[in-house]
C-alpha cells in the first residue's frame, strides 16, 4: 500500500508515515479493485467499513422499488463514503455505492475509533480529519436539496451549474457526471433535460461539450 500517496489525502493529513501505518494496521484496512459499473455496497446491507477512494470515482445512488434511480453524490479519489453506516453498526444502508469507473478503494474498519480510552496520537489526527471531511460532505448533500428544489428543469440545471462555478471559481469547468448521471442527480428525465440544455445554449446562457460547461452572460446583463 502506498503510504506516501495516502499521506497526500485529506483523511490522513498531518499524519506521519508511521502513524498512517499504525492506523491502517489497527483499522484492518484492505485495498480492493472494482470495475466500472460494479456494485461496491448495496441498499439493505449493513457494513462496519467505510471506503476511501484511492483511484477512480464512485457514485452514491438511491433506487426505489419501481427501479427509478437518483444519484445523491459523486465521490472522487481522495474522498470517502459509507462512514455514517460504518460508525453505526447494524444500521441498514438505504443507498447503493457503485464504481463510476475502474476504481481502487481502501476499505477501513472504523469501529475501533469508538473504543473507550482511545487516545493515541494517530487516532486524534484521524478523527479530526474525519470530522472535517464529514462536515464538508454534509454541506455538499445539503446543496443537492437546493438543486432539486426548483420546479423547472432550467432552474435545477442553473442551480447546479452556478454552484459548481462558485466552487471552481470559474465560469468554465468540467462536471463529474455524464448526461444520464446529471439527470439522475437532478431528478429529471434525461430527454427533457437534454432539450432544456439545448434551449439554454440557443438562449445564450451556456455553452457545453460533453461534461465541459461554460456559463455565459445573459443578454443585457451587467457584471
Amino acid at each position: 500500500m502506498d503510504i506516501e500517496a495516502l499521506a497526500e489525502t485529506a483523511l490522513f493529513k498531518s499524519m506521519t508515515k508511521e502513524e498512517i501505518r499504525l492506523c491502517l494496521e489497527e483499522l484492518q484496512a484492505m485495498e480492493r479493485a472494482y470495475a466500472k459499473g460494479s456494485m461496491i455496497m448495496r441498499a439493505g446491507d449493513t457494513t462496519d467499513r467505510m471506503g476511501l477512494v484511492l483511484a477512480g470515482s464512485v457514485t452514491i445512488e438511491r433506487t426505489d422499488v419501481w427501479g427509478n434511480r437518483s444519484i445523491l453524490s459523486h465521490v472522487a479519489a481522495g474522498h470517502f463514503f459509507a462512514e455514517t453506516y460504518a460508525i453505526l453498526p447494524g444500521e441498514v444502508m438505504l443507498v447503493d455505492v457503485r464504481a463510476n469507473e475502474d476504481s481502487r478503494v481502501l476499505m477501513i474498519d472504523v469501529g475501533g475509533l469508538l473504543s473507550p480510552g482511545a487516545s493515541k496520537a494517530w487516532q486524534y489526527k484521524f478523527l479530526r480529519n474525519f470530522l472535517l471531511i464529514s462536515a464538508h460532505k454534509n454541506l455538499t448533500l445539503s446543496g443537492r436539496s437546493f438543486h432539486t428544489a426548483p420546479k423547472s428543469a432550467r432552474g435545477r440545471v442553473l442551480s447546479y451549474l452556478s454552484a459548481v462555478s462558485l466552487q471552481k471559481h470559474s465560469r468554465e469547468f468540467d462536471i463529474p457526471f455524464d448526461r444520464q448521471q446529471l439527470a439522475d442527480y437532478l431528478n429529471l428525465e434525461r430527454t427533457n433535460m437534454s432539450k432544456e440544455l439545448g434551449r439554454m445554449r440557443r438562449d445564450g446562457i451556456i455553452e457545453f461539450r460533453k461534461n465541459h460547461f461554460k456559463l455565459l452572460e445573459p443578454p443585457g446583463s451587467v457584471e
